[in-house]
């Protein structure tokens, strides 16, 4: 069996969606999965299957729908993929900055998006933060958070033509280091 990452997107964020860990880690090792773990309540989730990826994210998007009553978006990521994330490093930051891990998000999206939707993504002016697309992995940095960045507003689903889910680089690389760990 081989280590995946399944990112929820939008789950135990305020009031909405709530799906507590211990029961979608027991949910899902009833379904067959070993080794189920998580890190936080956002929805990482780090499992052994043999099932590919578009089988696993939909499996696990049935069995969130079936079990807790909410329909969410589900990207998978094998442990290596998200390894190499880690390892390629960040990709968005302007020359001479210093990466704050808080402040550094990468969007994990469940396909590359079409080249045109790309290309048509408007270039990120001074002060506006920055944003690269890396494969299926949107990285923008955030010098002002989420909220006080203009980029961290833009409607990427609409302007790349898919959703995502993000997570930002302390989470990546806490995700990648337990997909990497031994199970048990």
């Amino acid at each position: 069996m081989a280590r995946s990452v399944v990112l929820l997107r939008g789950i135990n964020v305020g009031k909405a969606k709530r799906i507590a860990m211990g029961p979608l880690r027991e949910v899902l090792a009833a379904r067959g999965y070993g080794a189920v773990t998580t890190h936080l309540s956002s929805g990482n989730v780090v499992l052994e299957t043999d099932r590919v990826e578009a089988d696993l994210a939909a499996d696990v998007h049935a069995c969130i729908a079936a079990e807790f009553g909410h329909d969410v978006a589900v990207v998978v990521r094998s442990a290596a993929e998200l390894a190499d994330v880690v390892t390629a490093g960040p990709v968005a930051l302007p020359a001479g900055t210093e990466l704050d891990p808080a402040r550094y998000l990468v969007t994990f999206l469940p396909a590359v998006p079409a080249p045109g939707r790309v290309t048509a993504v408007p270039a990120a002016g001074p002060g506006d933060g920055a944003w690269a697309l890396r494969g299926r992995d949107l990285h923008l940095w955030l010098p002002d958070g989420v909220l006080g960045t203009p980029v961290g507003g833009w409607a990427w689903d609409r302007l790349l033509g898919t959703t995502g889910t993000g997570r930002n680089w302390t989470t990546v690389t806490r995700v990648a280091a337990l997909a990497a760990a031994p199970a048990g």
